[in-house]
């Protein structure tokens, strides 16, 4: 062994483990921030008519009128909307979440709407028909992320 006075106070090199841990974070570091880019480019931004609907049974054909098309039972204060078939097709199915602009949180797919009705919502109201003839028709954008990239 040689022995070298002025190495004592060197720093020894990185070990492969400590590099391969370095490399790690780094990655973790970058793809983190790009993995979170990626879900929000996969939503969707849609303007549609809005219109509102309650649970009367003047306003539908069936008997049931709190009973939604694919079976779910809707009950006052539920933030519940229906949707024009055509949006199905884009992946705005049952159970999707929506944000609507102009209204608080988030409302879910309960219902569907008539074959006649295209880029259309329906917003569910409860028993307030005030509240829903107020809200009269509008234009409003609506944003979801299709159904074949929800978890």
């Amino acid at each position: 062994m040689r022995f070298i006075a002025n190495q004592t106070n060197r720093t020894p090199p990185l070990s492969m483990t400590r590099l391969r841990h370095f490399v790690f974070l780094i990655s973790v570091v970058v793809l983190i921030p790009a993995c979170a880019d990626d879900k929000a480019a996969s939503s969707v931004e849609l303007e549609v008519e809005a219109t509102a609907y309650n649970s009367l049974p003047g306003q539908t054909t069936a008997e049931n009128a709190d009973l939604a098309a694919w079976g779910d039972r809707l009950r006052p204060g539920m933030k519940a909307i229906a949707v024009s078939r055509d949006l199905l097709d884009i992946g705005l199915g049952h159970g999707s979440t929506v944000t609507i602009d102009g209204l608080p949180g988030k409302w879910k797919v309960l219902d569907k709407m008539n074959r006649r009705w295209t880029r259309k919502i329906d917003i569910y109201m409860g028993e307030d028909v005030k509240a829903a003839r107020s809200w009269g028709r509008r234009k409003v954008t609506i944003r979801f992320r299709p159904q074949s990239d929800e978890p």
